[in-house]
C-alpha cells in the first residue's frame, strides 16, 4: 500500500486515463476489533465498482474485464493489519494502486477519466508528514513522521551504516573520547555522505526536517549544508539505534510547541482579516470563495467534517446518506484552495469554534 504522496506521485495520479478510471474510497480503522468489518465493507465497495462497470454501456467487454481484474489485484494487496483511517483503490486499464490515508474518507465509487485525488491531498495536508534524521558516528537512520508516531523509513539509501573492522563507538563513549570521534576524517566523510543522500531524498519528497544526534554530529551535518542546514535540531543522541517510540518522544515536545505557535499565528491572522473585512466563514461562503480563487489562507480544525447538499445556488447542511449528499466537502475545499495557491493550515479542534470549524483570510 502506498502512503507518501509526493508531488511527482500526485501529478502521475492526476493525469487522464482511458475510461474508465475507477476510484474506490472506504473508511478503515487502525485497531483490530473492527478489521473484520473493514474487510467486509471493502469487498462490498469493490463489488459495487464491478457492478457499475457492468452497467455502463460506454465500457467495452475487454476493458471491463481488464479493470475488474485490476480491482481484484488491488484488493489482494490491501493489508488491513496496517490500516489507517481511510483507503483508496485506483484501477484503470492496465494499472492499479492502493493508498492508505491517515484521514477518514466517505464511501464512494467513481468512474471517470481521472482518479479522485482530493481525499489523498486533504489527508496528506492534514497529516503534515515530516522526516527525522538520527545521526551517529556509525549509523544514520531516517524516520517518517505523522500526527502521532514515527516509523523507520528504509528508502533512498537509508539507513546508512558505517562498517569498519576496528570501529567501536561504544568503547569511545565509555572512554569519554566521543567528541574526538566526530573530528575523525572517516566519520566526517560518512556524515557528509548522509547529508548528500538526504538532500537527494528531500528534493523528491520535500517535508519539514528534524535532525537528532549528539551536538558534535549536528554541527557537522549543518556544516555540510544541504537539507540539514535548515533543519530543526533536536540535540539528543542514541536515536540512530533507537526505537520509533524513543524517537517520537524526543521530537514530540518540539512538534507540540510548533503546533501551538502555528495556532496562535492563525488566530492573529484571522483577527486581522476581520478588521480588514477579508474574513470568510461558513461552508457555503468558503466553497464559493475557494472556487473563485479568493482564499489566501484556509484554517481548518483537525477533525472538522460536515455533510452538505448542493441546491443549485448554495450548499445546505445535510445528513450522511442523504440523496446527493457530499460528505467530503471539507476535502474538496482544501484541495481547491491548494490548487489556487492558497495556504492551508490545520489547527487543534475547538480553535475555530466561533467560525464553526473552518475559516479563511481572503485575497480580496
Amino acid at each position: 500500500m502506498e502512503h507518501d504522496l509526493s508531488p511527482s506521485a500526485l501529478a502521475e495520479l492526476r493525469r487522464p486515463r482511458p475510461y474508465p478510471a475507477v476510484s474506490v474510497l472506504t473508511p478503515t480503522h487502525r485497531r483490530d476489533p473492527l478489521s473484520t468489518e473493514d474487510a467486509v465493507r471493502l469487498r462490498t465497495m469493490v463489488a459495487e465498482a464491478k457492478k457499475k462497470l457492468e452497467s455502463d454501456p460506454a465500457v467495452s467487454r475487454d476493458r471491463r474485464a481488464d479493470v475488474a481484474a485490476q480491482l481484484d489485484r488491488a484488493l489482494a494487496e490491501v493489508d488491513l493489519a496496517h490500516a489507517e483511517d481511510g483507503l483508496a483503490i485506483f484501477a484503470a486499464p492496465g494499472e492499479h494502486q492502493v493508498w492508505s490515508l491517515a484521514r477518514s474518507v466517505p464511501e464512494r465509487v467513481v468512474l471517470s477519466d481521472t482518479f479522485l485525488t482530493r481525499n489523498l491531498v486533504s489527508a496528506q495536508t492534514a497529516e503534515r508528514p515530516f522526516w527525522v534524521l538520527s545521526a551517529a558516528a556509525d549509523r544514520v537512520t531516517l524516520w517518517s513522521g505523522g500526527p502521532d508516531r514515527v516509523v523507520e523509513e528504509r528508502t533512498g539509501g537509508f539507513p546508512l551504516i558505517r562498517e569498519e573492522p576496528n570501529f567501536d563507538p561504544e568503547r569511545q563513549m565509555r572512554a569519554g573520547d566521543q567528541p574526538s570521534n566526530y573530528r575523525d576524517e572517516d566519520t566526517r566523510r560518512f556524515l557528509k555522505e548522509a547529508a548528500t543522500t538526504l538532500s537527494s531524498l528531500m528534493r523528491a519528497h520535500p517535508r519539514p526536517l528534524y535532525i537528532t544526534g549528539e551536538p558534535a554530529a549536528l554541527s557537522l551535518l549543518c556544516e555540510f549544508g544541504g537539507a540539514c542546514k535548515d533543519a530543526v535540531q533536536v540535540p539528543r543522541g542514541g536515536l540512530a539505534h533507537g526505537t520509533p517510540e524513543m524517537v517520537w518522544q524526543a521530537v514530540r515536545p518540539v512538534l507540540e510547541e510548533e503546533d501551538r505557535k502555528r495556532a496562535e499565528e492563525v488566530a492573529r491572522e484571522l483577527d486581522s482579516a476581520r478588521s480588514r473585512k477579508e474574513f470568510a466563514a461558513g461552508v457555503d461562503e468558503l466553497w464559493q470563495s475557494a472556487r473563485e480563487g479568493r482564499i489566501r489562507l484556509l484554517a481548518v480544525e483537525e477533525n472538522y467534517r460536515i455533510t452538505v447538499r448542493d441546491d443549485g445556488d448554495h450548499l445546505i447542511v445535510a445528513e450522511d446518506g442523504d440523496l446527493d449528499a457530499r460528505e467530503d466537502i471539507v476535502d474538496e475545499i482544501v484541495e481547491q484552495c491548494l490548487e489556487t495557491g492558497a495556504e492551508v493550515r490545520f489547527v487543534p479542534d475547538g480553535a475555530l469554534e466561533d467560525a464553526q470549524g473552518m475559516a479563511a483570510v481572503l485575497r480580496y
